[in-house]
């Protein structure tokens, strides 16, 4: 370590008793924003209720609150009340170091990155309030091979979007970068406009946009009690007395648990220290005559920018040395803590200092005047929940913000239309609360949040998976059979194989953005299946029996399909009242009245709140069982499927009297089972539901009766190349909150002449007649190495004019194959396109679907004497 270095931490206070809360000194240096920024300034308010009555009430006055109120007022909602129990920024807004970039590594964040700079660019002029706003472009360096992979495969991610985004040479890297050492900077990822924000400043010129239209922001107000009424309303208790509101939203940062925990919730969220340092004034930073950008070492782990004449670095240190504030979850945030910092740890962080004076030399010469450790709060996944929660009517959340500045904006105006417009401007499903379950414990939400702060910036893979905090108490009955054999997938807080292992292979989880040892051992499921049969575990399904006077008509109401007579079975989308797709499920009628509904891992609660909502709504007298955790299901599929299911029932499983899309209940084995002829493989299939209990029983009696046709496992990799083949959509991939029905190609499902008026039937029929502007299209690819698997920039004539959905090499075709939403004017069968797949555009063709048909209609067509593609 440097000496001068060595120096300059001799100038910081003697250390203290690690953990005690401390205020932060004033620094020697006044940085243009994070916290040092916002020392000095407290906002006095007259704590008051003002009124007795609202119709939103905001618990929490950090950047996310106060800008959820803005927007609410601002869209002319009436009776928005903020309450905040300190003052405004008090909690994680006022320290935070202020990044703002238009980078994100998902999709549809992405969205909430660009709407919430925007709105930063302009706030001053509609406010009259100075945000400090600095943006002087922000670059993350590549000084691994492997980086440069992802940053090409990050830049087919952005390129249908409106963000501006460039992979830059080293040269450039320099260029706008001077002070850095270049020994390992392999390329760039520039996005101009990218900088930071002062957080106290932001808030309140947010805070003076509410206030200027209509919003009542109310502080030190603290809510000591929530009770629902039996309207669905809220009687929010404080001292001052009680504000009755049509719904309240939690916005209260590391505080948000407190207020669940008034309402019997136990949000998944733990306070994580977060350290950063300011450096004193750098003669070469001051020379220099424009800002430097911000930069991200992903290697190093930290970012780094200036501050005023200096530096400010922050870095995310490794799960092991990471630390957790986690007496916070157990005993609750310290009665009166909001502008306390924690006492600060170099030690922890050392190898981080060492790695930036590695990359930024005049570091090594720098003093270090300020040292900012304070609270920011995580999710396990380290993404915020946003939007109604299931099970509690009227209580939005907008908490576990690890990055609230960048999210504010964004986040506040998508909360607001939501809650204005009654259905998600467009797809947030990562954000959404209900991903999380009565799985998600304390235990496996700190493993997580150490594991998601540690890996802030490891490499980010397609189909990547984390393995702290598993399994949780989410296990099929099949998991300790299989978990040796297999490579498992997380769903939900589900373990599901995705694919197997056989002598020879490769095993383990072997990440890469090219095929990788998961390819050949797919091919040979996916054979399998083809070829003989293949049995799958599907018991993370979302599971929901439906009954009551009202069953039909309330499904009549939530469905585009008709409901499916007794007996039957069929695949059903709810529609929001713009016409988007919410939700597919499959929908089975057992008995008179009585439902099953299955729904994908990732969507079970989020389905069930909707429907829940629409039951309270439509007064409908029904009653709604969630069997998710009691029941496993079991795959059966290829074309022995019916040959060995035989061999353990009564019943008769031929064609004629067991049809495609029927339920029966019957037994295998002596087990009872609900047995649905259906596969999303597309081949003859089953799925068994049961009694969680005798998955094993059931799927070993299977296996035996299976061992002459050579019966086999396969995984969800092997079945996505199979659904994909014969052209089925998947929920959340080819539709979802962003597509209605017809462009997605599921006319066959709409019946917009059934007689009920089904939930967004008005908005679809206005869609028809003012004519698709794009369709979703299937496509061939003639690639090398490497397949698609979603989101990737579609090309035409030089331009981006698309993007796929979801994508796999087809074993069928021995080439990649993928789904795409194109304009209209290109989505004719024929029509050459490409698809930019890690930095090379490659040739692709719209192909009529599906490239295989499907087991059915190869019956039908062989009944009729014709010969069927296979």
């Amino acid at each position: 370590m440097s000496g001068v270095l060595r120096g300059a931490l001799r100038r910081l206070p003697a250390p203290r008793r690690y953990g005690r809360l401390e205020p932060l000194a004033a620094a020697a240096l006044r940085p243009l924003s994070g916290a040092a920024g916002a020392q000095g300034r407290k906002e006095t308010s007259s704590p008051s209720l003002g009124k007795d009555r609202a119709d939103t009430v905001i618990i929490g006055g950090g950047c996310v609150g106060v800008s959820l109120a803005y927007h609410l007022a601002k869209a002319g909602l009436k009776d928005v009340v903020l309450l905040e129990k300190s003052e405004l920024t008090a909690g994680s807004t006022w320290h935070a170091a202020g990044l703002t970039t238009y980078f994100h590594p998902g999709i549809n964040l992405k969205k909430i990155h660009y709407y919430s700079i925007k709105l930063y660019e302009k706030l001053e002029e509609e406010t009259g309030q100075a945000v400090g706003f600095h943006q002087p472009g922000s670059i993350r360096i590549a000084s691994t091979p492997t980086r440069v992979d992802e940053f090409k495969y990050q830049m087919t991610r952005t390129g249908w979007h409106s963000t501006e985004q460039y992979l830059i040479s080293p040269e450039k890297v320099q260029e706008l970068f001077p002070l850095l050492n270049m020994d390992t900077v392999l390329a760039g990822l520039y996005n101009p406009g990218d900088g930071h924000i002062d957080p106290y400043s932001l808030t309140m010129a947010l805070a003076a946009g509410a206030r200027k239209y209509g919003a009542q922001l109310n502080y030190p107000v603290q809510v000591t009690n929530l009770k629902s009424r039996s309207d669905g309303t809220w009687d929010v208790e404080t001292p001052l007395g009680i504000i009755q509101a049509k719904r309240i939203v939690n916005t209260a940062g590391f505080w948000a648990r407190d207020i669940g925990k008034m309402i019997g919730l136990q949000h998944p969220l733990i306070p994580v220290h977060h350290q950063y340092v300011v450096t004193s004034t750098i003669p070469e930073v001051k020379a220099l005559k424009t800002e430097l950008p911000v930069i991200r070492d992903l290697e190093g782990s930290y970012y780094l920018r200036q501050e005023r004449d200096g530096l400010l670095f922050g870095p995310y240190e490794s799960e092991e040395k990471m630390k957790l504030q986690d007496s916070w979850v157990t005993n609750g945030v310290p009665p009166g803590f909001g502008k306390e910092l924690f006492e600060s740890d170099l030690d922890r962080i050392m190898e981080h200092i060492e790695a930036a004076m590695e990359m930024v030399p005049v570091l090594k010469k720098a003093d270090i005047v300020n040292t900012i450790a304070g609270p920011i709060t995580y999710s396990p996944d380290i993404l915020p929940m946003v939007g109604p929660h299931q099970g509690v009517r009227n209580y939005w959340v907008a908490i576990g913000f690890g990055y609230g500045i960048i999210h504010a904006g964004g986040i506040g105006k998508y909360l607001s239309d939501w809650i204005l417009e009654g259905e998600p401007p467009f797809d947030l499903i990562e954000l959404d609360p209900n991903r999380y379950g009565k799985w998600t414990t304390t235990e496996y939400t700190a493993a997580k949040a150490r594991e998601s702060y540690g890996f802030n910036n490891i490499v980010g893979y397609p189909k990547e998976e984390r393995f702290a905090g598993r399994p949780t108490e989410r296990t099929s009955g099949l998991y300790d059979l299989l978990k040796s054999k297999c490579s498992m997938g997380f769903h939900a807080g589900w373990e599901q194989p995705h694919w197997f292992y056989k002598p020879g292979d490769e095993t383990g989880y072997k990440p890469s953005f090219r095929r990788t040892n998961w390819f050949d051992p797919v091919g040979r499921e996916y054979k399998q299946v083809m070829e003989k049969v293949g049995v799958i575990d599907l018991s993370p399904f979302g599971k929901f029996k439906v009954k009551g006077r009202d069953s039909v008509k309330l499904l009549d109401h939530l469905f585009a399909n008709v409901v499916p007579k007794v007996g039957s079975t069929n695949i059903s989308h709810m529609l929001t009242p713009r016409g988007k797709v919410y939700a597919e499920l499959t929908v089975s009628q057992l008995y008179p009245g009585e439902f099953m509904l299955i729904t994908g891992s990732g969507s079970e609660l989020h389905d069930l709140r909707w429907i829940e909502e629409e039951v309270t709504r439509g007064g409908y007298k029904v009653e709604i069982e969630n069997v998710t955790d009691e029941m496993g299901v079991l795959g059966v599929a290829g074309p022995y499927a019916r040959q060995i299911l035989q061999k353990l029932t009564r019943e008769d499983l031929s064609d004629g009297s067991f049809k495609f899309l029927q339920s029966k209940h019957l037994k295998l084995s002596d087990i009872a089972v609900t047995a649905i002829r259906i596969s999303y493989t597309g081949e003859l299939g089953w799925e068994l539901y049961h009694r969680k209990e005798d998955t094993v029983a059931l799927y070993s009696a299977i296996m035996e009766a299976g061992q002459k046709e050579g019966i086999d496992n396969f995984g969800t990799y092997a079945l996505n190349a199979l659904r994909l083949e014969k052209g089925f959509r998947a929920w959340g991939a080819e539709m979802n909150c962003d597509t209605n029905p017809l462009e997605a190609g599921l006319e066959y499902f709409v019946k917009l002449n059934k007689p009920a008026d089904f939930t967004g039937k008005q908005a679809l029929k206005q869609i028809k007649e003012k004519g698709l502007k794009r369709r979703l299209v299937y496509l061939t690819l003639e690639t090398d190495n490497v397949d698609p698997e979603g989101n990737e920039s579609v090309w035409y004539n030089g331009k981006v004019i698309g993007n796929t959905t979801s994508g796999t090499f087809s074993y069928s075709a021995q080439q990649s194959l993928a789904f795409a939403y194109v304009p209209t004017e290109l989505s004719k069968v024929g029509q050459k396109l490409e698809v930019e797949l890690l930095g090379k555009n490659y040739p692709a063709t719209i192909i009529q679907e599906p490239l295989v048909l499907t087991e059915p209609t190869r019956m039908r067509l062989q009944r009729k004497g014709e010969s069927p593609k296979i």
